[in-house]
């Protein structure tokens, strides 16, 4: 394999307690904290460890959002990606973009950078879709293996184990190919000071869906976004007969 390309989103930091908007049109993000899509971490540490074992020659990083994503590129970059490439979506475009846009988007980069194999994380934690490693393998019309947990090269294939809800199933695929990173494919590495400092050299390409002929016209439109419901405090009770009485009371048994 000659080139890798690593998707990597900028979300709102798994730390942060989600605030959703007073119009219920989204979820507030000016002014928190946001770092890559831990599942893209995974991603870019399975890239960087094909590179690092000479599997592949090349990882590039590729993220779609507003300035700021190149952050998170750079922040892939100090993990060991040797370019990034930066479509940038900003304001309400951004705010309706979706996998649909992205398969799209990945696809022509894909093919433009003529690349090997593309890893992205399973999903992302801000929308939890876990759409865009599939479309883009039907975009592209390439072998897709989702949910990884383990990945082996061979010749000219992929031995891919997949996370599946009965267990663990392996299956083998035939490159070029898309894979989606699961949580236990590997632990992603700290970007070290040297690298991060290496990373502010490394080169960004900069472009727009419409300079890679993609329409980012919405195909969903999102009603409301709301809260979930409040959770009833809980009760302790002194012995499971008290309990059952409680549940018969409230109707749950």
């Amino acid at each position: 394999m000659s080139r890798v390309l690593v998707g990597v989103k900028r979300v709102i930091d798994y730390a942060v307690k989600i605030r959703v908007k007073p119009d219920k049109s989204g979820v507030v993000t000016d002014g928190v904290k946001h770092s890559m899509n831990p599942f893209d971490e995974i991603a870019v540490e399975e890239a960087v460890r094909m590179k690092e074992k000479k599997i592949v020659q090349e990882v590039i990083a590729v993220s779609c959002g507003p300035a700021q994503a190149q952050e998170t590129l750079r922040t892939a970059l100090a993990m060991g990606a040797d370019r990034g490439i930066h479509v940038e979506v900003s304001g309400s475009e951004y705010e309706t973009l979706q996998p649909y846009h992205v398969s799209k988007i990945l696809a022509k980069i894909a093919q433009d950078e003529k690349v090997d194999l593309v890893i992205l994380g399973k999903q992302a934690i801000d929308d939890d879709n876990n759409q865009t490693a599939q479309m883009l393998a039907g975009v592209l019309d390439w072998p897709a293996a989702t949910f990884a947990s383990k990945v082996e090269p061979g010749s000219g294939s992929l031995t891919v184990t997949r996370e599946v809800d009965g267990g663990l199933e392996v299956i083998k695929v035939k490159l070029p190919a898309v894979i989606s990173a699961d949580l236990r494919l590997n632990e992603p590495r700290y970007a070290t000071l040297p690298n991060i400092m290496k990373a502010k050299k490394k080169p960004i390409k900069k472009f727009t869906p419409k300079d890679l002929g993609v329409n980012t016209a919405p195909k969903i439109e999102i009603v409301s976004v709301e809260e979930p419901p409040a959770r009833q405090a809980g009760s302790i009770v002194p012995d499971v007969d008290t309990l059952i009485a409680k549940l018969k009371e409230s109707g749950h048994i």
